[in-house]
């Protein structure tokens, strides 16, 4: 995500490295650069033009602090108005209503339909809501088999009508359908087009007059670039959505269409789709977005991943037994399954500040940790238990029986220690205040 742009970006600012302060001359290759990496994003050429205009009115304007090196303040000023392209701030998603009625647009295979049910899988999981899922796309039987399948897993219910063709009907009933049985959001899933067509735009526009929407959010494809802005405007001027849902945005986008939608629509960003899994699903932040692309990382996002796995009786649990030294490959085990539940384990260790760049080139695999989890599944209850009496008789069991080498079961052995050694150090003295202390600033 942002890779090429990230790279150029940074190109840039290497410019006034070694540089003692900002002139009109050692800026005006720096901004040239800026507007090229943009251009190259997909940005169209007058917010291009526009933005590096900003960018060096503010870098001219900025009074240097000795201490603030030219680059620095440079990076600092094009995250600004990074953020401030993007929207500047996060903007919530509208659930106030009885039931709230959300409706979703947008052009076929844009990502609609997967969207509906992450959308459906947050508002159940993250507020507690009862989920109704509204079958509307009635051209394409795979669609609503698609919902369908969908909805099972994310545990809400999908409402169809079979035989019926009438979009705007099928959602007036479905709204009834969700007053009389408890259910307080209804997500209704919209037909598209392979492109915009007034036949579309008419009929999605007379199903929201029926329905009236607390919410319509638009979504599209960011890896259909400027043409996904385009579309968007296409798509705002007839039915004055609230809010955009930008899909896929873990493929190989150039961003554009993040970059630049929020200015050309004047609608929100309010969700990314980041991969297949149903909890693939990010809140859109405009400021941790410029981090990103500056290769900053995003802590706070990382921290609330971390924060939505944390469980308070299971760290009590975990401080024990690594006080008692009882700490085993079980308990290990259980760590890795809540890193695996935070999602993507590259786009995890990219969130770290200053560990993008080190691994964009590096494949790391969404299944990592099946060798781990396949050597510890060989092991027996006692050695689990017990590490301590992992001879090498057992570790080449161990080997044999999950298909790796003894020295991958000697190197997990070896992980496993220093791993355990360090928890221990962090549950004693200053590092058990520190512990407490994010542990009382992670506690909802």
């Amino acid at each position: 995500m942002f890779e090429g742009l990230s790279d150029r970006l940074d190109r840039s600012f290497k410019i006034l490295k070694g540089q003692g302060r900002i002139t009109e001359i050692n800026i005006a290759e720096s901004v040239k650069e800026i507007r090229k990496a943009l251009i190259e994003a997909d940005v169209s050429y007058k917010i291009a033009k526009d933005f590096t205009n900003e960018v060096k009115e503010k870098a001219l304007g900025a009074d240097v602090l000795t201490a603030v090196k030219p680059g620095e303040l440079m990076v600092k000023i094009v995250h600004d108005e990074l953020a401030k392209l993007m929207g500047g701030e996060q903007v919530d998603i509208n659930i106030k209503g009885t039931p709230a009625v959300i409706l979703i647009a947008g052009l076929q295979g844009s990502g609609k339909t997967t969207f509906s049910a992450k959308l459906a899988h947050y508002l159940k999981s993250k507020k507690g809501r009862q989920v109704l899922l509204v079958a509307g796309d009635v051209y394409r039987p795979a669609a609503i088999e698609q919902l369908k399948v969908l909805g099972e897993q994310v545990g809400c219910e999908v409402y169809t009508e079979e035989g019926n063709k009438n979009p705007v009907a099928i959602a007036q009933n479905a709204v009834k359908h969700a007053r009389n049985n408890g259910k307080n959001i209804v997500i209704v899933d919209t037909a598209g087009r392979l492109a915009v067509d007034e036949e579309m735009m008419k009929e999605i526009s007379a199903v929201k007059k029926a329905v009236n929407p607390q919410e319509t959010l638009f979504v599209v494809d960011s890896m259909t670039g400027q043409d996904a802005v385009n579309t968007a405007k296409a798509f705002n001027d007839r039915l004055n959505f609230d809010g955009v849902v930008l899909t896929k945005l873990d493929g190989d986008t150039r961003g554009g269409a993040a970059l630049t939608i929020r200015s050309v629509v004047e609608k929100p960003i309010k969700f990314v789709g980041i991969g297949e899994k149903m909890d693939a699903l990010d809140l859109f932040h405009p400021s941790r977005m410029a981090d990103r692309i500056l290769g900053m990382g995003d802590i706070v996002t990382l921290v609330e991943k971390a924060q939505e796995q944390f469980d308070e009786e299971e760290a009590r649990k975990m401080q024990k037994k690594l006080a008692k030294d009882q700490f085993g490959f079980d308990d290990f085990l259980k760590q890795i399954q809540q890193i695996k539940k935070m999602g993507n384990v590259k786009d995890l260790m990219g969130m770290i500040p200053g560990m993008g760049k080190a691994v964009k080139d590096l494949d790391i695999d969404d299944d990592a940790f099946k060798g781990i989890e396949a050597i510890i599944h060989s092991m027996t209850p006692e050695e689990r238990t017990n590490p301590k009496i992992l001879n090498g008789s057992r570790r080449k069991r161990i080997a044999d029986g999950s298909g790796t080498t003894i020295q991958e079961v000697n190197r997990l052995i070896k992980q496993f220690a220093e791993t355990s050694k360090m928890m221990k150090m962090m549950t004693t003295g200053k590092g058990k205040a520190m512990m407490n202390l994010m542990g009382g600033g992670m506690r909802r």
